[in-house]
């Protein structure tokens, strides 16, 4: 039997395994490797890898390898027992199992919740056609790599990143593309107008055609999409439609187990679930009413969570939205308010044929929110000005404008 000093190692199951789940893995390994007897379950047949480079990975820029994180063997080398293509199907929380497909049955102490999203599928007529695809993991980017063979026709709808990233991974193939948005201007949540356009810009020299405040009745064809019937009541021909209006919380597993979920599986300041030997993080957990659908809130919950069920104080605040990415190949940042408020002033830098935009929002002596394109050197900056709401000084405008005056010697 064990000795008080050799007490069973508590059992820890991570359903997931995406970039939170392994960003969680990393932390809790680093702090206190061996802690715990962990087993990660992710529904996907490979291991963890970067979404980010699924654009990439669409346009023949990397392969598959190139967009993983870690080998197989490092899970194995830090003591994890990792099970990939086996969802995890029922959560017996009274008996604190988790059952795998079918038979498989996994006891915890501790249950990690990092399930990610599930793209949106707009209730349209034809939205079951083949042809039909979203674009959200390795199995999408073989799927549409499949239906866009050559002289193909692609329509994505949504211009939000993903369905940005989308249109120029097909571009990049050679596909006549259509991008499809139901608003005035792509990513309405990150840019406002004037940088927006630049964005438009620059998808159209990678041979994006770009239809605005568009607004699709329907996806029609004979046994396969043929084409979309807008509102208007015109006709866009398509082989192939990509489906990128955004992602929803997975919530399913909480909710059959009982759970407490809104938009996402609700989570206090230490990503506890209404269960307190459950957690969640990432794109799956909804804290303080929101649900990040974005990297970086998805981290900073992993290393919260991961210093909490090792004893250490850590609360996660939530996090100030920022933005910061290339869209075909175009540097772009964003925080805070986007829009100009009534009351608010508006600093504004914009030189068109350079690809350059940057937009200062100052409300009562604040910094409020940042629209970068072009040169985004100095977003770290703005991120802390506008998280920590620290007056400007008369220096700050220029600095943040045109960049640091270079500092002088003394004579």
């Amino acid at each position: 039997m064990p000795t008080e000093t050799q007490k069973p190692k508590e059992r820890l199951v991570v359903v997931g395994n995406g970039m939170a789940s392994l960003r969680f893995l990393e932390r809790l390994t680093e702090r206190a490797p061996g802690r715990f007897d962990v087993t990660v379950v992710g529904a996907e047949p490979v291991a963890a890898y970067n979404r980010v480079l699924l654009s990439s990975l669409l346009g023949g820029e990397v392969d598959e390898a190139a967009c993983g994180f870690r080998p197989l063997p490092w899970y194995e080398e830090h003591g994890l027992r990792l099970i990939t293509g086996a969802p995890v199907t029922e959560i017996d929380r009274a008996n604190r199992l988790a059952v795998v497909g079918s038979a498989h049955v996994l006891p915890y102490d501790r249950l990690v919740l990092a399930v990610g999203s599930l793209p949106i599928r707009l209730p349209l007529p034809g939205i079951d056609l083949p042809g039909v695809l979203t674009f959200r993991d390795f199995s999408d980017v073989a799927a549409i790599r499949k239906a866009a063979v050559e002289h193909a026709k692609a329509v994505v709808i949504g211009g939000g990143l993903l369905g940005l990233e989308a249109a120029v991974g097909l571009a990049r193939l050679g596909v006549d593309t259509t991008l499809v948005h139901v608003m005035d201007r792509v990513m309405e949540r990150q840019l406002d107008h004037a940088a927006a356009r630049l964005v438009r810009t620059a998808m159209e020299a990678r041979g994006v055609k770009m239809v605005l405040s568009a607004n699709t009745a329907a996806i029609e064809g004979d046994g396969r999409v043929e084409r979309l019937r807008m509102k208007d009541g015109s006709v866009i021909p398509a082989d192939l439609v990509v489906m990128s209006v955004g992602i929803r919380a997975s919530t399913a597993l909480a909710q059959s187990c009982g759970l407490a979920c809104g938009r996402g599986i609700t989570v206090d300041d230490r990503m506890t679930t209404s269960d307190p030997d459950v957690f969640a993080l990432g794109e799956c957990a909804e804290h303080r009413g929101m649900v990040y659908g974005l990297v970086e809130p998805a981290y900073e919950q992993a290393d919260v969570l991961a210093r909490h069920l090792l004893g250490e104080a850590a609360t996660y605040p939530g996090t100030s939205l920022a933005t910061s990415l290339k869209v075909s190949g175009l540097p772009v940042f964003s925080a805070g308010i986007v829009d100009t408020p009534e009351g608010a002033e508006a600093v504004v830098m914009h030189d068109a044929a350079a690809g350059l935009y940057r937009k200062l929002i100052i409300a009562d002596g604040c910094l409020a929110g940042a629209v970068f394109v072009g040169d985004i050197s100095e977003q770290a900056r703005c991120k802390a000005l506008i998280r920590d709401r620290t007056p400007l000084d008369p220096n700050d405008r220029d600095d943040l404008m045109f960049g640091p005056a270079p500092k002088t010697l003394a004579a």
